[in-house]
């Protein structure tokens, strides 16, 4: 039996404990190493509050910026009981809640100065909790982003954790774009600092634009035995640079990651989708579940804000529970430039949207949170636009209604790395119009299991994007059997994890699986 440790910041396999979609991969693997008959044991930090009800395991002893610090490791129940799988998560006072889920801090002005701080002293007490034994002897150790990747740098540099050396280590990257970057020197929040006494290289650690730097998730990128992106189009997308908006790329580490792929530690790997246990609210519920949930949104006291755009929805929702609109694009996403660039640069291909859908007695439907600018100009456009129902807030009912029972889903994301709405829809049999990029490009196939836009420069996309709507539109009307054919292609594809861990134990882990 192979023994294995996940280390990440977030996991969904326990109660609020998720923010993005790395929340689900390190819920969904581990699951499916378990039927492998392997062992895993999972760990997060427990940011002041997930260690709560935890069974106390063991003090971990260890040294930062000269002093002696102490963390708990506690194990915890998760949501649903695995054999083989373990969580833990690891308490330290000075590893707090942040406000975006409660797991991440936002420091715009120095942008990762107390996350930083908080998976120092994480990945340090994890260092001392493998060298204590507290897993067992393991075989694979796999990170998750960059706040996992400091465990590289003690492996390479200090004296207390060679240890680490005899184990291999994975590394997925789910968001390149955030990287972790801080000072070597001269910041409370700085390599130095909270490691005196370790002689390390600048040279191999620094950010190639702020010399200054390190760059935790290069320090991923360039020290792990096999680096993993979670989709094989991505692989190819990042190995470029960014030359945005038309193009997103590396995010200035392409040279890093063509450096890995000349290696042969460079792996594209698409993420898997739950096909099992499915949460799904019956059909014919979208406009009960979005009603019910503007009138708990109303009684929250961190909605009151906006309880007048809430009301607003509420009346337009009401006009459909009888007259029901005859075709129901949709979109469900945090609300980010990632997310929905095109939009916010080019409103007036949205509204050009809408108008379309007027045609056809249809309606736009997006819920979502996120940016302030994004979250002002959608409800701006609900405001003026009769068939934009804009559900600004989070309520895991209407997301199951709108899997269930939009027409088409609309994903126009920049890049991608994997996306999993798109394979949400799809498994529910609905076709999504995507932009060709990264994970959609392995998931989308244009006129087979659903639309596709892109294009050389951002105005040939807008015009493709809108050319690609007209298409669906046109088949869903005109051509029944088509879009019928298109219906059950997107319902027949299979994005099991099964499929991908097979990979993981082939290319990232190395075993034989037979």
């Amino acid at each position: 039996m192979k023994n294995f440790l996940f280390v990440a910041a977030e996991n969904d396999a326990l109660a609020n404990c998720k923010a993005g979609g790395m929340g689900d991969v390190v819920r969904d693997v581990p699951r499916q190493i378990s039927e492998h008959g392997d062992k895993v044991h999972v760990i997060v930090p427990s940011y002041s509050r997930l260690h709560q009800d935890g069974l106390f395991k063991t003090h971990l002893n260890f040294s930062l910026r000269g002093l002696s610090y102490t963390a708990e490791l506690f194990e915890v129940k998760p949501k649903k009981e695995f054999p083989n799988i373990v969580h833990y998560v690891l308490h330290h006072p000075e590893i707090e809640a942040g406000d975006i889920a409660h797991i991440y801090h936002n420091d715009p002005e120095e942008p990762f100065y107390t996350d930083a701080i908080k998976y120092f002293i994480f990945n340090t007490a994890v260092a001392e909790a493998v060298k204590k034994g507290a897993f067992g002897d393991i075989d694979i150790i796999h990170l998750h982003d960059w706040h996992a990747s400091l465990l590289l740098f003690l492996r390479a540099y200090h004296q207390e954790y060679t240890n680490l050396k005899d184990i291999r280590f994975v590394y997925s990257i789910h968001n390149l774009a955030i990287q972790g970057i801080r000072p070597f020197d001269d910041n409370y929040s700085s390599v130095r600092n909270w490691f005196p006494d370790v002689v390390f290289d600048h040279r191999t650690l620094m950010d190639y634009r702020y010399q200054d730097c390190i760059n935790l998730m290069a320090v991923g990128i360039r020290f792990a035995d096999a680096v993993h992106t979670v989709s094989p189009s991505y692989k190819e997308d990042v190995m470029k640079p960014s030359s945005p908006p038309e193009f997103i790329g590396g995010e200035s580490l392409e040279q890093d990651l063509r450096t890995a792929d000349e290696e042969g530690r460079l792996f594209g790997i698409l993420n898997g989708c739950n096909y099992k246990n499915i949460n799904i609210e019956e059909k014919g519920f979208i406009y009960r579940n979005t009603v019910k949930a503007l009138f708990r949104w109303l009684q929250e006291e961190s909605k009151k804000y906006k309880a007048d755009f809430l009301a607003h929805t509420g009346e337009k929702i009401m006009e459909y529970v009888d007259k029901r609109p005859k075709f129901i694009a949709s979109s469900v996403a945090r609300l980010t430039e990632q997310k929905f660039y095109f939009f916010r640069r080019s409103p007036e291909a949205f509204v050009e949207i809408l108008k379309k859908l007027e045609k056809v007695d249809g309606i736009f439907m997006l819920l979502g949170t996120g940016a302030p600018e994004y979250e002002e100009l959608f409800r701006q456009l609900s405001y003026e636009h009769k068939n934009f129902v804009f559900t600004n807030g989070q309520s895991e009912s209407l997301i199951d209604s709108i899997y269930l029972e939009s027409d088409l889903y609309f994903m126009p994301s920049l890049f991608e790395p994997c996306g999993i709405s798109q394979m949400l829809a799809m498994r529910n049999g609905n076709p999504c119009l995507v932009h060709h990029t990264g994970g959609l490009k392995d998931t989308v196939k244009h006129m087979k299991t659903g639309f596709a836009f892109d294009g050389e420069t951002y105005d040939e996309k807008i015009k493709s994007m809108l050319d690609g709507f007209d298409q669906a539109l046109d088949m869903f009307q005109n051509d029944k059997p088509a879009w019928k054919k298109v219906q059950t292609a997107a319902k027949k594809m299979r994005f099991t994890w099964k499929k991908s861990v097979d990979k993981y134990y082939k290319d990232l882990y190395q075993f034989d699986t037979e």
